[in-house]
């Protein structure tokens, strides 16, 4: 069943509310039961078994919360989540999920909902939380409601929402579709090792799915630790028709009776999030594939509750180039990380949208504005994507080409001025540099190392080279001579200020008989030291501007003065 739009959690006093249109439930919602109440009642996620606890039919022993919760009325407006767990970084799987969440309700108009799913006690943290929003921000997937932003379908994080778990719990209890299981760890191993000996799917075989009133009691007197099971229907296939996988089913039998709160009253993945889907009224569940398993026990939880099912989509799952999990080996795999190494948040987000999706033609560079009107859940691939770094630097390179002269002489500028290159970040000297190193360079830390190169003169070090040594082999001492000659009279000097080196250059070919390769090359080393670079006029031009810029730049002078003590001969003649 394909759900749609709910704007309000339908939390409600017995007494006094009904199932009403959704702006409605949501205004009831505040006044009656506000966040901070919510907050304060989440610290006893634990059901206790005090003397005010109420026994169902049973017999199991859960804490009376008075509360009644029903998914929020719709208005058939779309609404997705991105509900990720603060227990690390935001990996670029979970990225790639927001931002097609995102997209989508872009595309829809819809709500985008972010989630913290943070019951793991253990593991999660405020600061990795902190950090996950930080990186969303960063990529500009914002959200309509959410932890920080409010809205009417909250609590937004799992850990602050334990009377909605517990007013479902009670409900299920009572229809007797989950019971109070009282087997040890060591009954459990025993039977998962007699299924595994089977060679049978792993279920669950205890006694307390069929235990009488008086057992269960007779436990509870006890003190016995227990569990809630969810009763498995046996014989029923559950079906769901995925937007990007069609079909899916599963059979009832291949699954045992699962745990749906623990021992110590905190509730599992599977039940907390059929529940929050349900009662922020998500409509649509965009997710990896490797979640796909889980749909059978969350859809059989929406219907013990008798709650509609959203419209599913799973989405393939990304992998390194060599076919296997993306994972730390490969490299950086954080979206903080990319961020760190000097990607434009456009570029990820570009790339991250192609990452199993595409619009059916041949175009790779796009704007965040774009993919909002192009993206679409039916062009999503059920195979999986490949995280190409190579590929991502190039477009990273693109995004860099696309901004303004000014946006990429700050970016680069900072770089330069932390690699102390540079005294300062902006100015005529970067201005100069730009133009020179923007067609080549993908990362903004790419900058460094070219202008570094243009600064430095590393002819000594280079001499031994066997490419350059072929052209130093070459008649190489009359260009030496040229250009000694010329620095002492200043013409090089002047053309280098008037932007005349090509003709100076070209001027000294002529008179030597020279042209081609055999001219500008001697040229490029005897003024830059390397074979490569970008053009031996363009350079000089820069080292004269950034003069007093920065303490790493070998001037004319020096250069001239190191070419005459690498070829004494030629200066002697």
């Amino acid at each position: 069943a394909r759900a749609t739009r709910a704007t309000g959690t339908g939390v409600e006093t017995p007494r006094t509310m009904s199932v009403t249109p959704s702006a409605r439930v949501c205004a009831m919602l505040s006044s009656r039961l506000t966040h901070a109440t919510l907050e304060r009642r989440a610290s006893s996620l634990r059901f206790s078994k005090a003397a005010n606890a109420r026994r169902n039919a049973r017999g199991a022993t859960i804490t009376a919360s008075g509360l009644n919760i029903t998914p929020p009325v719709s208005d058939g407006t779309v609404r997705v989540r991105f509900a990720p767990s603060p227990t690390g970084s935001l990996h670029v799987g979970g990225a790639r999920t927001a931002l097609f969440n995102y997209l989508y309700a872009k595309k829809m108009g819809g709500k985008f909902v972010l989630r913290v799913e943070d019951t793991d006690q253990a593991r999660s943290t405020r600061a990795s939380e902190d950090s996950m929003v930080a990186d969303l921000k960063w990529l500009g997937l914002d959200w309509d409601e959410g932890p920080d932003v409010g809205g009417p379908c909250g609590p937004y994080r799992q850990s602050e929402r334990g009377e909605i778990y517990k007013a479902l719990a009670e409900k299920l209890v009572a229809s007797g579709h989950v019971y109070p299981c009282f087997c040890t760890d060591e009954e459990l191993e025993a039977m998962k090792a007699e299924a595994e000996e089977k060679k049978l799917p792993p279920k669950y075989m205890g006694k307390w799915a069929t235990a009488s009133e008086a057992e269960v009691k007779e436990m509870m007197d006890k003190g016995v630790p227990f569990t809630y099971r969810f009763r498995v229907p046996e014989g029923e296939r559950i079906e769901i028709d995925d937007m990007v996988r069609g079909k899916v089913g599963w059979d009832t039998n291949t699954l045992g009776d699962f745990v749906v709160l623990r021992s110590n009253g905190m509730p599992v993945y599977n039940f907390c999030v059929a529940v929050d889907d349900a009662t922020m009224g998500i409509t649509h569940v965009l997710r990896a594939e490797e979640h796909l398993p889980n749909t059978l026990r969350q859809a059989l939880v929406y219907n013990a509750l008798g709650f509609p099912l959203p419209t599913f989509a799973h989405m393939s799952l990304i992998l390194a180039p060599d076919r296997s999990k993306l994972s730390k080996r490969h490299g950086a795999t954080s979206v903080g990380q990319f961020k760190d190494e000097g990607y434009l948040s456009k570029t990820m987000v570009n790339y991250l949208s192609l990452l199993g999706w595409n619009d059916g033609t041949e175009q790779e560079i796009y704007e965040k504005a774009e993919l909002e009107k192009l993206f679409s859940v039916e062009r999503i691939n059920k195979s999986p994507a490949v995280f190409d770094k190579v590929k991502l630097n190039w477009m990273n390179g693109q995004h860099l080409r696309l901004l303004p002269d000014a946006d990429v002489e700050a970016l680069v500028g900072e770089a330069l001025v932390a690699s102390d290159l540079l005294k300062e970040s902006s100015g005529a000297t970067v201005q100069a540099i730009i133009p020179l190193i923007k067609e080549s360079i993908e990362l903004v830390e790419d900058a460094v190392p070219q202008v570094q190169a243009m600064f430095e003169f590393p002819l000594k070090e280079n001499m031994g080279d066997d490419a350059m040594k072929k052209v130093l082999d070459d008649d190489f001492e009359p260009i030496v001579d040229a250009i000694v000659k010329a620095h002492a009279s200043g013409e090089l000097a002047a053309a280098v200020k008037e932007g005349t080196m090509k003709q100076f250059i070209n001027a000294t070919g002529k008179a030597l008989d020279r042209k081609g390769k055999r001219l500008f090359m001697p040229f490029r080393i005897a003024l830059t030291g390397r074979m490569q670079g970008p053009d031996v006029g363009e350079v000089l031009t820069l080292l004269d501007k950034a003069a007093g810029s920065s303490d790493k730049i070998v001037s004319l002078d020096d250069r001239v003065a190191a070419l005459k003590a690498a070829f004494p001969a030629a200066v002697a003649n």
